[in-house]
């Protein structure tokens, strides 16, 4: 976490991630003509917040593009913001996330373990249950299988989809469509990519979530950090959060 508050601390860096925050996609060149800086200068700062874990990057063509990622930021709400200032909290961020309008969303995060215990906790529902609301999972994980998302308190399911790719313990493609309001079923099937990288004794998890329309309802994808921080904080220590979202359901 230092290098997150490290790389907060700088008023630039923040005015960058409010940028991305706006609109999430953006090149280089993009983000420096809206600052009094040179390319370099950005750059540099760009950098800081890749190594903090707050920006990551992926090639488009000949573009870089430059994606905000929350978690980090989540994991330090769930460290140190109580569950009774939970509902507040997370009322202000909702208010602010609704003028977004992304088109795809990527989450990153570093988790101590191995690939094949983060591919058994992504793919075995009980596991799954743990850090997701309280959701089960039923599919037979191959490709072209079908998979549903169920919970105990919903009388039906609360999404579905189909397995695109399934490749462990490394690849995980999903389409997606959530069935828990009619506000998120008129959205239609969005695509979830789950990349696991191991790195040294940890492994490098990209939940890619894509192929949202513009302006998609926040709900379809405004749960990855919580989820995320949920899914580090039962490998690395066997314990489940307990905020009031990671409980919605349970």
């Amino acid at each position: 976490m230092d290098l997150v508050f490290k790389a907060l601390a700088d008023p630039t860096r923040r005015e960058l991630l409010d940028e991305l925050f706006r609109e999430d996609g953006q090149t280089l060149s993009v983000l420096g003509s809206r600052f009094e800086m040179t390319r370099f200068g950005i750059a540099k700062h760009l950098k800081l917040l890749e190594e903090a874990g707050l920006v990551v990057t992926r090639r488009r063509g000949r573009e870089k593009l430059h994606f905000l990622n929350p978690v980090p930021i989540r994991l330090i709400h769930d460290r140190w913001v109580s569950k009774y200032a939970e509902p507040w909290a997370a009322a202000l961020s909702d208010l602010k996330s609704r003028l977004e309008s992304p088109m795809e969303k990527i989450f990153e995060i570093y988790i101590k373990t191995t690939p094949e215990r983060l591919w058994e906790a992504i793919t075995t529902s009980e596991i799954r249950s743990k850090y997701q609301f309280g959701n089960t999972f039923t599919s037979d994980w191959t490709p072209g299988g079908k998979f549903q998302m169920h919970n105990v308190k919903a009388d039906a399911p609360l999404g579905e989809g189909e397995n695109i790719e399934v490749d462990p313990p490394r690849r995980l493609v999903q389409t997606m469509t959530a069935l828990w309001g009619e506000d998120v079923k008129a959205e239609g099937t969005s695509r979830i990519t789950w990349e696991i990288e191991p790195v040294g004794d940890s492994c490098h998890l990209t939940v890619t979530h894509d192929q949202l329309r513009e302006g998609a309802n926040d709900q379809l994808y405004g749960g990855w950090p919580m989820i995320l921080s949920g899914l580090k904080t039962w490998l690395e220590t066997g314990e489940t959060l307990t905020t009031p979202g990671s409980l919605m359901y349970a």
